[in-house]
């Protein structure tokens, strides 16, 4: 999962980074309004942005107005002062997902990021099922056969992402988008690694990750013909 966070209070931002971190999101950070829209405009792989409406140099709700006007139904998390109803509303109105007023619990704020990552992905759900392999979202949490499987943050991320388009090509900078902040780098030799490592203690009965030479990967089910 990648997030954007739009926020010009750098002690609420610094919070908020730990926290969705700890959780395993790669989560970026801009501290005003025309970074932001910036941000929105040449990248693509945020799964969801969390917009502090009262951002200095670009208000808020015109980053909000600017991204649904390009088409974009990026799933959008507001945050605004306990007292700006009007704010709230408009926020909504212009296409925002949900808001909260501030201040606000950090496990509150996460839980709204799940369920509205969720539904941006298409599921109402919080667990992917592929085969035996089984992966809880809000847990974090790999099962095969109902044993739970040890993976690291690295690993835990990729599996997500190859859950979340099984059957589907995904390449390796489309992963190298979904996992890793600005400033981080992560070789297309690492994904390599991270990928044989993933394999090694998920690929047992029917799943698989095949890799399309130079494309990249896809995970798949391997149906067996009955006895």
């Amino acid at each position: 999962m990648r997030i954007l966070i739009a926020e010009d209070d750098q002690v609420l931002a610094d919070g908020l980074l730990r926290s969705l971190r700890s959780s395993g999101a790669a989560v970026d950070h801009v501290p005003n309004g025309i970074d932001a829209d910036t941000a929105l405009m040449t990248h693509a792989a945020f799964d969801l942005l969390i917009l502090d409406l009262g951002l200095p140099r670009l208000h808020g709700l015109e980053v909000l107005k600017r991204l649904r006007t390009r088409g974009s139904t990026l799933p959008v998390l507001i945050l605004t002062a306990a007292d700006s109803v009007d704010e709230r509303v408009k926020g909504l109105d212009y296409g925002a997902d949900d808001y909260m007023a501030k201040p606000f619990s950090l496990q509150e704020l996460e839980a709204r990021v799940r369920a509205l990552t969720r539904r941006g992905m298409g599921g109402a759900s919080s667990v992917i099922r592929h085969g035996p392999l089984t992966y809880d979202q809000a847990g974090r949490v790999a099962t095969m056969d109902g044993r739970m499987v040890e993976l690291s943050a690295r690993e835990l991320g990729l599996l997500e992402v190859l859950l979340q388009r099984t059957g589907r090509l995904v390449s390796k900078e489309q992963l190298v988008d979904r996992l890793c902040e600005w400033g981080e780098e992560v070789s297309n030799n690492a994904i390599e690694v991270y990928i044989h490592r993933l394999r090694k203690k998920i690929e047992r009965g029917p799943v698989r990750i095949a890799t399309v030479r130079g494309l990249g990967y896809c995970l798949e089910k391997i149906e067996t013909a009955p006895a």
